[in-house]
């Protein structure tokens, strides 16, 4: 079952959200469209995935995922069908609603609603690392691949290459190897949910989570432009943006080979402080090649942790009976965080200067830090009464 959503989440991210940059420069010309148009579909379904999270969480919780993967799979394939035939931008966002619908349904909410159900608190750390190891290899694949094709068949063929074998690919797995493990009664889980949205914990894990990803989203859509304003060539700077993927793997292998000594809030906390530091440094340190490549470096190390971080915190505190439905809750605020921030910080870049949104970013990592420091104290307080 590991293996099975190792490459489904791979795939799935790969063809239903990394692919979609390729895809950019041919759409605009085909559909007369500017960049900016076309970068608000994606965000469109990046905010509809966030908006579905707590319904999703909650069937996940009463029905279980083999049912709910499989349908997201083929209304994923579905829809990546349909963009390869997309006239105008109105059916584009259209289409990308609908993506972002497929997206709650199959991406890692979902697998981890699985993961969570199935493996003890001994084996789950192992289970959800080796799954989002793998995944995090998505755009290294899917990048190159999705660009051979569009220059190979063109956009549109491409499209419809990428459904089929998405579909091929994602839809028998989920649907023989996906196990269901229901909970205990409904009433349970509403107990659940209801009490841990009332203590301050719940709170303190959305502010940490929430502050973060906004911060990563930050990084990963504007580092680039940043690294070319500060006079590096643009290969070197997109080279130098691609290290972040794969030191987001390495920062969840430390994470998770830290979590049998400390407790997964202050790894992850010290993690966040360390992205802090590197988005200072930048300003300070990024004319330079090396000083470059060491502040990604250092921000890169956490880049990932927030994903194994998550789910592990949840299922320690609240238990399993209602994880996928508490995990929904989170997920909607921090994905409307990962879909604004950017737009926010492109703002701040207009009229402040990049600088300031380095520490815009600096702020928001030692916020969430503080943030997790905050819950692990709270919860060293309540274990010891």
């Amino acid at each position: 079952m590991i293996g099975a959503l190792a490459i489904t989440q791979t795939a799935g991210y790969g063809v239903l959200y990394y692919a979609f940059s390729v895809f950019i420069p041919p759409m605009s010309r085909d559909l007369n469209a500017g960049v900016a148009q076309l970068t608000g579909a994606i965000t469109l379904a990046v905010l509809v995935s966030g908006v579905v999270a707590p319904a999703i969480g909650r069937w996940l919780d009463r029905r279980g995922a083999r049912g709910l993967m499989t349908a997201g799979s083929l209304l994923g394939a579905a829809a990546v069908l349909a963009w390869s035939q997309v006239q105008s931008v109105a059916q584009l966002y259209l289409v990308c609603g609908v993506l972002g619908l497929a997206s709650a349904m199959v991406l890692y909410e979902a697998a981890f609603a699985v993961i969570v159900a199935w493996f003890d608190a001994a084996r789950r750390a192992r289970a959800l690392l080796a799954v989002t190891v793998v995944a995090g290899f998505a755009s290294s694949i899917f990048l190159p691949l999705t660009g051979f094709l569009v220059d190979r068949y063109g956009w549109r063929q491409a499209l419809v290459i990428l459904a089929a074998g998405y579909a091929v690919t994602t839809v028998p797995l989920h649907a023989l190897a996906v196990r269901n493990r229901r909970g205990p009664p409904r009433a349970d889980r509403g107990e659940i949910v209801g009490a841990a949205l009332r203590e301050r914990p719940f709170w303190l894990l959305a502010t940490g989570f929430l502050t973060q990803t906004g911060a990563v989203s930050v990084m990963g859509v504007l580092l680039v432009t940043y690294l070319i304003t500060l006079g590096h060539p643009p290969v070197f700077a997109a080279s130098v943006a691609g290290l972040l993927g794969v030191l987001s793997v390495t920062g969840r292998l430390v994470t998770t080979g830290l979590q049998e000594r400390w407790p997964v809030a202050l790894i992850t906390a010290v993690m966040f402080a360390l992205q802090g530091l590197a988005a200072l440094l930048l300003p300070l340190v990024g004319r330079s090649v090396a000083g470059a490549v060491a502040a990604v470096v250092l921000f890169g190390l956490g880049f990932g942790v927030a994903t194994i971080a998550r789910p592990a915190l949840i299922a320690d505190r609240y238990g399993t009976a209602a994880y996928a439905s508490l995990s929904g809750a989170l997920a909607l605020p921090i994905i409307v965080a990962k879909a604004i921030a950017p737009l926010g910080a492109a703002g701040i870049a207009q009229f402040a200067g990049y600088p300031a949104v380095m520490g815009a970013v600096a702020a928001a990592c030692v916020a969430g830090a503080l943030a997790l420091v905050a819950y692990d104290r709270s919860r060293s307080a309540a274990c010891h009464e």
